[in-house]
């Protein structure tokens, strides 16, 4: 029964919490679907920080993609073997999991400790880092625990399951042998889902197209001396 909650009718109702939300959100908070920028309060951590979370986990959002939707028969059927796959896999994921997970440290000290941050901090900045920590840290774990190619293959088992939700035909029972940090680190992961749309986290789907193309600001104009007089 528990794994029917879980695995089956807890996704579907992030999902429609994600989704809703965002909508929600958006149509009346629009004003506040922002980052919420804090460089001017402090710069030094928030660069070296911010640099290495990005980075890091736009690698480990791919290695996902790759993982997770692409099934394994793709990869066999265009010569890339298990150990090949697994190689890769390590080689990309462990240093880009790593290098996200310091960024992401680095940021939550600097949210923590620089008293104008804390200032400006919501309940939500606080939540979403300690999930987003949790997230990470299972996630890393269980990297480190399966990095012999001959441990769980999370290929033909959490892949399965999770592309099958989206045919609306969930097989539940991919995930009874997972290993417990898999299943904290997909738990954590649809708790973030979760709270997503309604903290500083919507600024992911606010890319800023219209700055490359937008006019000037002019703060400051120079008027000519003939004009003054």
């Amino acid at each position: 029964m528990m794994d029917q909650f879980l695995w089956v009718l807890f996704p579907y109702i992030i999902f429609a919490i994600f989704i809703g939300g965002h909508i929600f959100r958006y149509n009346y908070d629009q004003f506040g679907w922002t980052s919420k920028s804090s460089e001017l309060l402090e710069k030094k951590m928030l660069r070296i920080g911010s640099i290495l979370f990005h980075f890091g986990i736009m690698f480990v959002i791919g290695g996902h993609v790759m993982g997770i939707l692409i099934p394994e028969a793709v990869y066999r059927s265009i010569g890339i073997s298990e150990h090949m796959y697994h190689v890769v896999a390590i080689s990309f994921g462990l240093p880009a999991g790593v290098a996200s997970i310091i960024g992401l440290i680095i940021l939550t000290y600097r949210r923590v400790t620089v008293k104008r941050i804390i200032a400006t901090s919501t309940k939500g900045d606080y939540i979403a880092l300690i999930l987003l920590l949790i997230v990470m840290l299972a996630g890393l774990s269980s990297t480190f625990l399966n990095i012999d190619s001959k441990g769980f293959d999370y290929r033909t088992t959490i892949g399965p399951w999770f592309r099958s939700l989206f045919v609306f035909q969930p097989k539940v029972d991919y995930m009874k042998e997972v290993p417990v940090w898999f299943k904290i680190h997909i738990l954590a992961g649809m708790g973030l889902f979760a709270v997503w749309p309604f903290t500083r986290l919507v600024h992911v789907f606010s890319a800023p197209i219209k700055y490359v193309s937008r006019s000037y600001v002019i703060y400051r104009r120079r008027i000519p001396n003939e004009l003054k007089k």
